[in-house]
């Protein structure tokens, strides 16, 4: 049951987990999710600048970018040209496309989020509980009692969380949970003007989207595949996943995330094991000293 992590967080009687499944065929770019997340949560603005390699002018998760749309333009090539993500700056690959006939361009959207992951690594890693599972199996940083040490920040597997340079305290999404509280949906997910990003329990979501991928298929689109939707993937699935059009690289996703504190375990026996045996040798020096 997907309410177990709640359950092993402290939690009597949770709620069905929740989370986010984003599908990003329906994606326009409007943004409005952006716009949603930081107007609720009062973030503060963060660059809004043009890089030159993309429309994207957030261009990625943050401290203060809590929800990003990804804009990942595309050449396309007619008549069995392959597909792909070739980093060419997009106005140089548009005037290219320009002057071949039959040229054409594809824009993949996808508004991304942390993933509120089962094996939470920046869970694992925070000395000072500011990082907690909530009721609804998410994963929520209590900014108030952050000490800023950064140590979830490389503990992420996937470059969510980031610490913000005025205060060095961590940040991520939420996923609205002072609205969760409320029987309300997050900011985002309201705002999505064609259900792109879809909020409900986790369980629920996973049967849309099988669907989903389904119906895609049958009409054709057979790139379609869901990611992070798999309880026994590295980080034991992702409490928001997605529907994707390409390899997840291509959308700036690692391909098989792996929870980076998995060795842990192995790691302090193995220390112990070293400890107690340098620990024997003083003894054995120390009871072999002429007296």
């Amino acid at each position: 049951m997907t309410d177990d992590i709640a359950h092993a967080a402290g939690h009597t009687d949770p709620p069905p987990r929740m989370g986010f499944f984003t599908d990003t065929t329906v994606c326009i770019g409007c943004k409005a999710c952006e716009v949603a997340c930081k107007e609720w949560n009062a973030i503060p603005e963060d660059g809004l600048e043009l890089t030159g390699m993309s429309y994207d002018n957030t261009q990625g998760l943050g401290a203060s970018t809590w929800r990003h749309v990804a804009f990942v333009e595309q050449s396309a090539r007619p008549a069995g040209g392959s597909t792909g993500h070739d980093g060419v700056d997009v106005f140089d690959a548009a005037r290219a496309l320009a002057d071949s006939p039959g040229g054409e361009m594809r824009w993949l959207m996808s508004s991304d989020v942390c993933k509120h992951c089962t094996h939470a690594a920046c869970l694992d890693v925070c000395p000072t509980g500011s990082l907690f599972r909530t009721e609804f199996g998410t994963v929520v940083v209590q900014e108030d009692i952050c000490n800023g040490c950064g140590y979830c920040v490389p503990a992420c597997p996937y470059g969510v969380i980031d610490q913000r340079p005025d205060d060095g305290r961590a940040w991520k999404c939420t996923l609205c949970y002072d609205r969760l509280g409320d029987g309300m949906e997050p900011a985002c997910a309201k705002a999505c003007p064609t259900d792109s990003i879809q909020f409900g329990p986790l369980e629920e979501l996973r049967e849309r989207a099988a669907d989903r991928v389904a119906q895609l298929h049958a009409a054709g689109t057979t790139d379609a595949r869901l990611y992070g939707e798999d309880p026994k993937d590295g980080v034991g699935g992702d409490g928001a996943f997605f529907l994707l059009l390409d390899e997840p690289e291509v959308y700036g996703l690692p391909p098989d995330p792996v929870v980076t504190t998995r060795d842990l375990p192995a790691m302090w026996r193995h220390a112990a094991a070293a400890a107690a045996s340098l620990a024997a040798l003083a003894v054995a020096g120390f009871a072999g000293r002429p007296r």
